[in-house]
């Protein structure tokens, strides 16, 4: 079975990020109901060289962004990373979710073996191929964030479990 670009990432991002809204629902309800301050959990972290909650949601909007912009061609859209509220970061979200779905299949499909240069740091760039990009940077990157924003709401009592990671079988 072969896969084109376009279902190896629109689909598949938007899904993540949908299901990243609903436990960061789940973490806003559960902040409320215990009565904890909501940037206690905004904040919080796994080990303290890792990043907080906030910042796992603003790289996983950041990675999906840019790297299906970089696929398409474009520039994509700068969100600022000043979000302080569950709410906020949902937005932001949802934010990524349109502008995701404003992607064809004719501007992502027939990229697997374009050029992408990804700046890191100052002074660096990696160069892949479009498909090795997808499968080995964009979405290992996105589970990674989406994991440990699941894990810190998780770690913090938040009642979330596999399905809501995964989300509901279509």
């Amino acid at each position: 079975m072969e896969i084109s670009m376009y279902p190896a990432t629109i689909p598949t991002v938007t899904r993540s990020l949908n299901n990243l809204i609903n436990i960061l629902e789940k973490g806003a309800a559960h902040a409320e109901a215990k009565k904890i301050d909501p940037s206690v959990l905004i904040n919080s972290r796994l080990y303290p060289d890792m990043f907080p909650l906030g910042k796992q949601v603003q790289i996983a909007s950041d990675i999906t962004r840019r790297g299906v912009a970089r696929l398409a061609g474009c520039e994509a859209p700068e969100i600022s990373d000043d979000e302080t509220t569950f709410a906020e970061l949902i937005d932001r979200l949802q934010k990524t979710i349109s502008y995701l779905n404003t992607f064809t299949p004719e501007q992502i499909n027939g990229t697997e073996k374009k050029e992408i240069v990804l700046p890191i740091g100052k002074d660096m760039t990696m160069t892949f191929e479009g498909m090795p990009y997808v499968i080995y940077f964009i979405l290992p990157n996105l589970y990674f964030h989406v994991t440990t924003a699941y894990n810190i709401l998780r770690h913090s009592g938040v009642e979330v479990g596999k399905m809501d990671f995964l989300g509901k079988p279509e």
